[in-house]
């Protein structure tokens, strides 16, 4: 697995990239050689330390965001989380993949762990919300969500006629969800 990391106002040292990589190794069982992973290291603004893991492979993104006292202890709770991911959706993964990316041995390995419940791997639909939109621009967005008192907000631009989604993001600001 290839692997770059970023340091966001934060120094990357060669221990904390050689600890990382040797880490990272872990995954490798899920994953080809092709994949990529990528490790954003940042500081947040309680003082503590945040790591941002993204693994690609195959046009599917695995990603978790970690705020730990450490960066290995937020990398340790993030390998966890992409994991979990990876069990929670074993067979939606196999039959996207098919033989590509995960390795079936591994599926089945993850099959016979009883550590998990059943109840990770159940994903319903409880509710379905059907609304009108009108084009609007990303301010305007932003206030219908406001107005609304909730995390995000889907649109139709009105420049571009595609539709985007805005949200509030945990450490401020908003975030805007194009197509390509």
């Amino acid at each position: 697995m290839k692997l770059s990391i970023t340091g966001r106002g934060v120094e990357v040292t060669d221990n904390l990239e050689r600890l990382f990589e040797k880490k990272l190794t872990k995954l490798d069982k899920y994953f080809r050689e092709d994949a990529t992973a990528k490790i954003v290291l940042s500081n947040s603004s309680k003082g503590r330390q945040r790591l941002e893991l993204t693994i690609s492979y195959g046009g599917t993104l695995f990603r978790s965001e970690v705020e730990a006292e450490s960066f290995q202890t937020a990398y340790d709770e993030a390998e966890e989380n992409i994991e979990r991911q990876i069990r929670k959706n074993k067979t939606r993964l196999q039959k996207r993949f098919r033989d590509k990316a995960l390795d079936k041995q591994e599926f089945n390995r993850i099959e016979s762990d009883k550590q998990f419940t059943e109840e990770e791997d159940k994903d319903e639909i409880v509710r379905v919300k059907r609304f009108s939109y009108k084009p609007m621009s990303s301010e305007e967005a932003i206030l219908e969500m406001n107005l609304l008192g909730h995390n995000f907000f889907v649109y139709s631009d009105i420049d571009t006629g595609t539709i985007n989604v805005i949200y509030r993001r945990e450490e401020g600001g908003y975030g805007l969800i194009m197509p390509e």
